[in-house]
């Protein structure tokens, strides 16, 4: 299934090589395990070798992205906390929505940011925001933010990588990895940074 993307991909002009990668941008907050950061690391590889521009690649991926997260978080806002874990309970990802949450009450916006990061939590993070009726500027900023961080790197790969998709494959592999690491170390520093500060106050 994925090849025969790659290969459709390929045979696109310039403007439906940039919906196309908007839509499959949008569909990951939709369906987590669809593999959008390969599909869009393609099209950007495509967009820097062809026709088409590897700047209007990433506006076109950031900006679907971010339409399709905004839409999560409206829906987690409208049917609230109750319906959202019923919903999350049935894919099996409850758990990683309740730590979005914890990391989100003790953290505020910022740990929505880093979450966008963590394996596994990228998509859970805008339907948790809505239901815990985050603010929603600030929410879709910490969004909007992460998302231009992460597929503007995956941009700049592309255009940097050279001739050879399998370099480009194993670099996303290796971003992906590297900042899920960073993004982890953050959460357990700060975690730790504040339960030595709580320590030391109930010691004084």
């Amino acid at each position: 299934m994925l090849q025969g993307v790659l290969d459709w991909l390929v045979s696109l002009p310039a403007s439906l090589l940039y919906l196309a990668l908007a839509g499959v941008a949008a569909v990951e907050n939709f369906f987590p395990p669809f593999p959008a950061d390969t599909i869009v690391a393609f099209g950007a590889f495509i967009a820097a070798r062809g026709a088409a521009s590897p700047v209007g690649a990433f506006v076109a991926t950031w900006i679907g992205n971010v339409a399709g997260a905004l839409l999560m978080y409206y829906l987690g806002r409208r049917f609230g906390p109750a319906r959202l874990r019923g919903r999350l309970h049935s894919i099996g990802d409850s758990g990683t929505a309740g730590r979005i949450a914890s990391l989100y009450s003790r953290y505020g916006v910022p740990a929505l940011f880093v979450s966008r990061f963590l394996p596994g939590a990228r998509a859970l993070v805008p339907p948790v925001a809505g239901a815990l009726r985050v603010p929603a500027l600030p929410a879709a900023l910490a969004i909007a933010l992460a998302s231009a961080v992460w597929y503007g790197t995956i941009a700049a790969l592309a255009y940097r990588v050279g001739s050879r998709w399998e370099d480009l494959l194993a670099m996303v592999g290796s971003f992906g990895r590297w900042t899920g690491i960073a993004a982890a170390v953050i959460v357990v520093g700060v975690a730790v940074t504040v339960w030595m500060r709580r320590r030391r106050r109930r010691r004084g």
